[in-house]
């Protein structure tokens, strides 16, 4: 019965955690480029755009993990988490291109 429980519930919170992670990261990253000085806003718009790919691939796979037979929710946790990775290579990308900021 506990096993039941465990593979129904905890499982589905233990999986959407590994894309909510990087979101809370990716706002962090955010944050700190904000105190640091002013960001060019494409760099702002990019790690904004992949916090939330993040948050909703987080959700969608939450949602798969409780509803299997939802193909869509696994298609848009695939996607999503791919779209919130190419933008943090594009952020980094940004400040390969635009290394000082700080006025």
């Amino acid at each position: 019965m506990s096993e039941d429980i465990e593979r129904r519930f905890i499982k589905p919170i233990t999986s959407a955690s590994y894309p909510a992670t990087l979101a809370a990261l990716t706002l962090t990253v955010y944050r700190v480029a904000l105190v640091g000085g002013t960001p060019p806003m494409a760099l702002k718009n990019v790690l904004l755009l992949g916090a939330t790919s993040f948050l909703v691939s987080s959700l969608s796979i939450f949602f798969y993990s409780l509803y299997p037979t939802k193909t869509r929710l696994w298609t848009s946790t695939a996607l999503f988490y791919l779209l919130g990775l190419f933008a943090l290579i594009s952020a980094v990308f940004i400040l390969l291109v635009f290394p000082t900021y700080a006025e």
